[in-house]
């Protein structure tokens, strides 16, 4: 039994569900609303400081270059746990020093303090992400969209968990929750990851455990959507709320038995092959299960990509194109596929960030309550989470079947981005939740369509590094949108002594930019499908070729 259980914790199974894990307490990034109006009343912050500290957030989140960097140096030596240790150690040191300032612990720091304090706990999100996704490619290596889209996933979920977590323990009290978000994603990191690691051997049924994590992660989804809804129609006693995040908890380990039964499921394999070759089954009986096999297969629908490196094919005329560990980081930004990414990423990623920080001041100029917008938060988690699950999920699929390029779902959702900014722009009743599930919806895609993308042009070996300085745009759109437009034109539109402003005038401008802004990165997208368009064709075999 201890030997099994070793065994269990030294499986890719496990190494699966310590990184949802981790993921699950890494979306403080997306709880910024919930601490943002205690942060700008306590310092005496206007509205463009309160968009400037908020960018060094998106910054130090999504400037990853450091935790690929490290990454590509521990995975030499199987110690990825050093890239989650950095990570925690930014987490609890960023947000311990902004809860001291909010609570008055500290003086009051300077601006550039404050936002020091932002980019260090921001940061640690890189890190964790790095690891528990770049280490989720390498176990799953022909699963890619999907593995990338169920990590993303609970990225995004996180959001929803940490802000049930506040609603339940911590409610009305935004500075408590600054040290929540300090102690609780350090000691889960601390705790989980001795685990996490690469186990490149390949095994008979990834397909089915995959399949089955992403239905836990389904099934969260929707229990947080509906007990989101709930709040809003009930006032719920704490012993409700109680009971629920228990429920919510006993969801979340859920991972564990995928983990267990798919080690027992190998376990049993392996020891049937041990049969096999002990000459224990007759030709025949071996012949048989390989042919099921190779029909179970078949009947999966998937068509992996080549993993050898030999394979290459001229774009444009301008660089080879190769599946496998081919680019570094520079030689990546030598060529102009690198820059449509970086484009597309800064108008859609961008954008999409600039709408989750101020969602709590859009609903406050719209008349929202302080919970409905909390709700809108949340809402925001699920949404997001939706896009980065689907878009995996999907893309894989129809790549695999029918041999669609995956830049093309870059394409739609990025135009799918621009319909959102409108809707929320036009100020119609419920626009600000039909175009904030639209935007979230497709800004979530995006997390999980680059760093796949960029594994399949780029290779796997630099893809923490290369996908990470992709993701850099993000913080630079987001500073964009946030500060030179949302921020300015709000601060212009604003009155009174508390430099306040009432009605969608305050950002209809702002989000018809936006929506301006995503309809080019569609477009430069486009470019991109149809410089891989045959790339991708020679690389898959369609289904359909095979039937």
């Amino acid at each position: 039994m201890y030997c099994s259980s070793m065994k269990l914790l030294d499986s890719k199974w496990f190494s699966t569900a310590a990184s949802i894990w981790i993921q699950c307490t890494s979306g403080s990034l997306y709880t910024f609303s919930v601490y943002s109006q205690a942060i700008k009343t306590t310092q005496g912050y206007d509205q463009s400081t309160l968009d400037t500290v908020s960018v060094f957030k998106d910054f130090g989140a999504n400037c990853g270059v450091l935790s690929g960097l490290l990454y590509s140096y521990s995975a030499r030596w199987r110690k990825v746990w050093l890239v989650l240790l950095a990570g925690a150690g930014q987490c609890f040191l960023g947000y311990f020093l902004m809860w001291a300032a909010v609570a008055g612990i500290i003086p009051r720091p300077p601006v550039p303090v404050m936002c020091l304090f932002m980019f260090v706990a921001a940061h640690a999100v890189s890190f964790f992400n790095t690891s528990n996704v770049v280490t989720g490619v390498g176990n799953f290596p022909y699963y890619k969209g999907t593995i990338v889209g169920i990590m993303k996933g609970f990225l995004g979920l996180s959001g929803a968990i940490l802000i049930q977590i506040y609603r339940t323990f911590l409610h009305k009290k935004p500075a408590s929750f600054l040290l929540m978000l300090a102690l609780l994603p350090t000691v889960n990191t601390l705790l989980l990851m001795w685990f996490v690691r690469i186990h490149s051997k390949c095994e008979g049924d990834e397909k089915k455990h995959l399949n089955s994590l992403s239905l836990i992660a389904l099934v969260v989804a929707a229990y947080l959507m509906g007990f989101i809804i709930l709040e809003n129609i009930l006032t719920l006693r704490f012993a409700i709320r109680f009971v629920a995040f228990v429920a919510l908890l006993l969801l979340l380990a859920s991972p564990l038995c995928i983990a267990i039964r798919a080690h027992k499921r190998e376990s049993d394999r392996v020891a049937q092959t041990l049969l096999v070759e002990g000459g224990q089954l007759t030709d025949t009986e071996v012949n048989w299960r390989d042919s099921g096999k190779r029909n179970e297969q078949d009947r999966s629908g998937y068509r992996h990509l080549p993993s050898n490196t030999d394979q290459e094919l001229d774009s444009n005329d301008e660089i080879t194109l190769q599946l496998g560990e081919t680019f570094n980081l520079l030689q990546a930004m030598c060529t102009m596929d690198f820059w449509i990414l970086f484009i597309a990423m800064a108008c859609g990623m961008g954008s999409g960030l600039a709408t989750v920080n101020n969602l709590n001041q859009i609903g406050k100029s719209l008349g929202y309550s302080t919970f409905e917008t909390g709700s809108l938060i949340s809402l925001w988690s699920i949404w997001n989470f939706v896009g980065r699950f689907g878009a995996g999920y999907v893309s894989d699929y129809f790549l695999h079947e029918k041999g669609l390029a995956r830049p093309l779902f870059m394409v739609i959702t990025l135009a799918g981005m621009s319909v959102g900014h409108a809707v929320i722009a036009s100020g119609m009743p419920s626009a600000l939740y039909a175009g904030s599930l639209l935007v979230g919806v497709f800004y979530g895609s995006q997390w999980s369509l680059m760093p796949t993308i960029a594994s399949e042009i780029f290779g796997v070996l630099h893809m923490g590094t290369i996908f990470n300085a992709i993701t850099i745009a993000a913080p630079v759109g987001s500073y964009i949108f946030s500060v030179r437009v949302i921020g300015h034109i709000y601060d212009k539109e604003a009155s009174g002594a508390w430099d306040t402003c009432a009605g969608i005038r305050c950002f209809r401008l702002s989000f018809l930019i936006m929506a301006g802004a995503t309809l080019f990165g569609s477009l430069t997208a486009l470019a991109l499908f149809f410089r891989t368009r045959s790339f991708y064709s020679q690389d898959v075999d369609v289904s359909s070729s095979n039937t």
